[in-house]
């Protein structure tokens, strides 16, 4: 191994994995993925998908899962910073309705990988961001779920700056919340 770090949290499945770097006076390289050192590291998936998006400073996206489809996802940005969130949303999971925060961005270069059965968001802190994700299956439209970003019972603590304006998309807006989602899992 020795191309990428990987720090676990208090969430287990959860990883942040900071690829090593290799820069000079000409610029920098690096592997922004290698099978064979994730599997080492234990994220052993086979990625079918890979998605980018663009959003500008303020814009909050999230926090959505799949039901039949459930992904795991390796994200980064490698434009502008994000605060990227998970929430656990596995079943019989000890840390079942928890949440865990990191920040991205194109200079610490750090990447998130969010295993199945997580709900996932993400709120543009500079001025613009490009977001990049692996997907280990295909996106099904009629499959996509979400709780409300600001549950209490869930209880993200997002880095809003004071006097920024979150932009949500109108499907956001109308999200769940944590106990709707559990009702409508009970049925």
């Amino acid at each position: 191994m020795g191309k990428i770090t990987v720090e676990t949290c208090h969430i287990d499945g959860l990883k942040v994995v900071t690829p090593t770097v290799f820069g000079d006076n000409r610029g920098y390289f690096m592997e922004t993925y290698n099978y064979n050192d994730f599997r080492e590291a234990g994220i052993d998936q086979v990625f079918v998908q890979d998605n980018q998006s663009a959003s500008k400073k303020g814009v909050l996206r999230g926090l959505h899962f799949q039901y039949q489809y459930p992904q795991d996802k390796l994200v980064r940005v490698i434009r502008g910073e994000v605060y990227d969130v998970a929430v656990d949303l596995r079943e019989g999971s000890a840390t079942f309705g928890q949440w865990f925060g990191v920040l991205l961005s194109e200079e610490n270069k750090k990447q998130f990988f969010v295993p199945k059965n997580f709900a996932h968001g993400f709120l543009v802190l500079s001025d613009y961001a490009e977001f990049v994700y692996k997907c280990s299956d295909f996106y099904h439209p009629n499959d996509e779920g979400g709780i409300r970003f600001d549950d209490p019972d869930i209880g993200v603590k997002w880095p809003i700056p004071e006097g920024m304006e979150l932009t949500l998309s109108d499907k956001d807006k109308k999200q769940k919340s944590f106990a709707e989602y559990l009702k409508e899992k009970q049925a």
